[in-house]
């Protein structure tokens, strides 16, 4: 969940559907308890209290930099992910991309995350 905050700056490589999606849930589930903790100290409904501001500003990069690499790993270049400025189509495409699965062995953005020094055998697990 929190390895993209060790990759804070890095949007070389790839990331696993897994990755993503557990930083995804991360942030989600952190927003619900700043926003929590922000009402608590009295702030309104109808706004962002400064809690929750500051965590969406420090997960702000990370959640990129996990983008761009998840991007990576279906063989996409990062410019992909100007797709979100496209309402509902971009997003909803967006959305397949991050759930396909990866591209198997490495690629030009690095080796398989899911077998980074290429020692599974693809033609002996699928016979």
């Amino acid at each position: 969940m929190i390895l993209p905050l060790r990759r804070y700056f890095e949007i070389g490589g790839r990331s696993r559907r897994q990755e993503y999606w557990m930083f995804t849930l991360f942030s989600f589930l952190v927003g619900v308890v700043t926003t929590v903790v922000d009402r608590g100290l009295g702030f309104d409904w109808g706004s962002t209290g400064p809690v929750n501001a500051l965590v969406n500003l420090a997960l702000f990069v990370p959640g990129i930099t996990v983008a761009i690499r998840r991007l990576h790993d279906t063989d996409r270049s990062a410019w992909w992910l100007l797709l979100v400025f496209l309402p509902i189509i971009g997003w909803i495409w967006l959305f397949v991309l991050y759930v396909t699965e990866g591209t198997r062995g490495p690629n030009r953005f690095g080796p398989d995350p899911k077998d980074p020094h290429g020692t599974l055998d693809i033609d002996r697990v699928f016979s």
